[in-house]
């Protein structure tokens, strides 16, 4: 079946709105990588950590500076934004939030919580 109706294009990113539900739900993918590639510069740091006082020493030396108290923030806040847009989604799945109206405040409810949390986790690091 041939369609001949000429469809619009936007290819213009600047011009294209995502609604909130999306944002959200594109945010859940990007905090997974993060989150998968944090595994890996954790373990190292972990490893390092256990392999001898000096290895200790070492590591706590690399966690004291700035730069990387602001990296481990945005793993911890990442980590966290996974973990409640993940449920958020599982409760979607579920059969709960499916409304437009509902998403949207399920949204608005996860990113508050994500920044509660976040806040926390500035706490934590610093």
């Amino acid at each position: 079946m041939k369609v001949n109706k000429p469809r619009p294009v936007n290819l213009d990113l600047q011009t294209i709105r995502f609604p909130l539900t999306a944002i959200a739900s594109i945010l859940h993918r990007v905090s997974g990588v993060i989150t998968f590639v944090a595994v890996a510069i954790l373990l190292w740091l972990l490893g390092l950590s256990l392999s001898s006082p000096e290895g200790f020493s070492s590591a706590a030396g690399i966690v004291d500076s700035f730069f990387v108290k602001l990296v481990l923030w945005g793993i911890l806040t990442a980590l966290f934004y996974h973990i409640v847009v993940g449920i958020r989604h599982l409760l979607m799945d579920m059969g709960y939030f499916e409304e437009m109206e509902t998403g949207i405040k399920s949204a608005k409810v996860s990113f508050v919580i994500v920044g509660v949390l976040s806040l926390f986790a500035g706490g934590l690091v610093w």
